[in-house]
């Protein structure tokens, strides 16, 4: 199957023509003997640059598995599946790769593969296939431990906390549906505009921009960026920040709530625009065109050669090796979905809103194994705006002002998509342990929870990471769906979550948080919430939000 070939560097040429004699090959660090991948400058456990090129056996174990149903490019074959294969001399380094030679239903994580190659063009492609080996029910060490990653967070650097100096002032929203066939731009300003109403001020009163990602990425995931916006509405700020290497979408208020503690500004303006819906109703009716065919890079240039090509392939292959190793099954993920409509059917901006059974999650059509449809956040067209402002303008605001207690950006997993974290979505233990570092709450404090939800695998990982239940112990906790609604001992995605509010790629939670925490959100309106906390981001790197409603 002619999947996307990977762009081949000088650093990765040798990885990519390896396979020429049928040999797979790494690099390996000659100070400390691991495995280096994919190929890098320097090791990552020791940090030295002495690295050299070694052959391995080409043999490993399934460790995450899914059959992908979804033709994310036209003419795509499916099913078909992938896997993360960890390597037989070191399993800490995987392969996500197409599995080939065998039948699908066959397949199943502990199951011994050896590699063959497929050539095409200059490139050689690693696929694995079942050596007929008896199963493992021992799966190999892969990940750091908890205690490891959360060992690795940093303590304060003194008392003094950023994130006491700003409180969100203002939020509001664009409309938000399917295909609006709108200009992104004009859902941006709408957005921008009704925020800065709902604090109370004027534009002329904003002094910073702040957007993630900005501009140039395509797919309907941008409306142009800070620019773009700057030139709509002539802000004429002091201070601006935009770009995707950020703490996920939630780093541009992070960003805002920094420059606000350094004096550069009082009131920024941060905004968040997606329009995916309408880009592929545009590139169904040829209005657009994708790119001309390119080779694939970036964080996607070792995953989309096996045919993963979404976020929803590679958080799958996690949410297997979660089932796997702690005994979850569909059903676990189901609640998450569940709930997540029965909150929507509140909402009178949701999407869908319709009733959802537990017949109806798992008869629906499959993605990518574990993951169903509604497994999967709704692609829309909206935006949503956040004003934060300083400390001390509070008082002449027109709403109760929202609090920062604290947040959490440390990056401590690593962040190549398919060499970090396996055993929940990459990028939340790390940020999760480091905001509870920065306050003195505790998880049994939170009064409402809202987790990013882009696929029910992310919203248990945070659920977990954030210590609301002990690592592998969600299955239970999300039983029956009693513990997460909105009367329950945590209230999760309010609102109904990206699962069936829409995917404004965590802003409309952030905007959720602020609503409920105001004690404005009606009938979905958790009695007497005073603390609130947030994440944001799916294998970006990740942030987390302690909010607190000022008194």
């Amino acid at each position: 199957m002619a999947f996307p070939l990977p762009e081949v560097d000088l650093r990765s040429e040798f990885y990519w023509t390896s396979g020429a004699d049928g040999v797979l090959r790494f690099q390996n660090c000659s100070d400390c003997g691991s495995l280096v991948h994919p190929p890098s400058v320097a090791c990552h456990r020791c940090r030295s640059g002495q690295l050299g090129i070694t052959a391995v056996s080409g043999r490993g174990t399934i460790v995450g598995l899914t059959i992908n149903y979804q033709a994310w490019q036209p003419d795509l074959e499916c099913p078909y599946a992938i896997a993360v294969v960890a390597i037989a001399e070191d399993s800490r380094v995987r392969v996500t790769t197409q599995i080939v030679g065998a039948e699908l239903d066959s397949l199943e994580i502990g199951q011994e593969v050896a590699v063959s190659f497929e050539h095409r063009d200059d490139v050689w492609v690693p696929v694995f296939t079942p050596t007929g080996a008896v199963p493992d029910s021992e799966l190999p060490e892969v990940d750091e431990s908890v205690a490891e990653v959360r060992a690795a967070v940093r303590k304060p650097v003194s008392a003094r906390r950023y994130e006491h100096n700003s409180v969100i002032s203002g939020v509001g929203s664009s409309p938000i549906g399917r295909r609006l066939m709108a200009d992104p731009l004009s859902l941006a300003v709408a957005a921008c505009k009704a925020a800065v109403a709902d604090a109370g001020l004027e534009l002329s009163d904003i002094d910073g921009l702040a957007t993630y990602p900005g501009a140039g990425v395509g797919v309907g995931f941008s409306e142009g960026g800070l620019l773009a916006v700057e030139e709509a509405l002539r802000l004429q700020p002091v201070w601006y920040n935009g770009g995707p290497e950020q703490p996920g979408p939630g780093g541009s208020v992070i960003a805002a709530m920094q420059a606000i503690s350094a004096g550069l500004c009082r009131h920024v303006l941060c905004f968040r625009t997606v329009w995916e819906a309408t880009y592929a109703e545009l590139l169904r009716t040829g209005r657009r065109r994708l790119p001309g065919s390119q080779r694939v890079g970036g964080p996607m240039t070792y995953t989309a050669p096996a045919g993963s090509f979404s976020a929803a392939n590679t958080l799958a292959l996690g949410a297997s090796h979660y089932m796997h190793r702690f005994g979850a099954t569909r059903e676990t993920f189901g609640w998450i979905a569940l709930n997540a409509r029965k909150n929507a059917a509140l909402n009178p901006d949701a999407i869908y809103r319709t009733p959802l059974t537990m017949d109806d999650y798992l008869s629906a059509r499959m993605v990518s194994s574990p993951f169903g449809l509604y497994d999967c956040d709704v692609p829309c067209d909206g935006a949503i705006a956040v004003v934060v402002s300083a400390t001390e303008t509070a008082r002449d605001l027109r709403h109760p002002a929202i609090r920062f207690e604290a947040a959490g950006t440390q990056i401590v997993e690593r962040v190549s998509w398919d060499q970090s974290t396996l055993s929940h979505e990459p990028q939340v233990l790390g940020p999760a342990a480091h905001m509870w570092t920065r306050t003195d709450l505790r998880p049994s404090d939170v009064d409402l929870a809202e987790l990013y939800d882009g696929f029910t695998f992310n919203c248990l990982s945070w659920l977990e990471a954030l210590g609301f239940c002990g690592i592998g112990e969600a299955p239970a906790f999300l039983e029956g769906g009693k513990r997460i609604a909105l009367d329950g001992e945590l209230p999760l995605n309010t609102h109904g979550g990206q699962l069936s509010h829409g995917r404004t790629h965590g802003f409309g939670l952030l905007q959720e948080a602020v609503v409920q925490l105001r004690h404005q959100a009606g009938e979905r309106q958790v009695a007497g919430a005073e603390v609130a906390v947030v994440s944001s981001g799916g294998l970006t790197p990740s942030s987390a939000l302690l909010l607190v409603r000022d008194t």
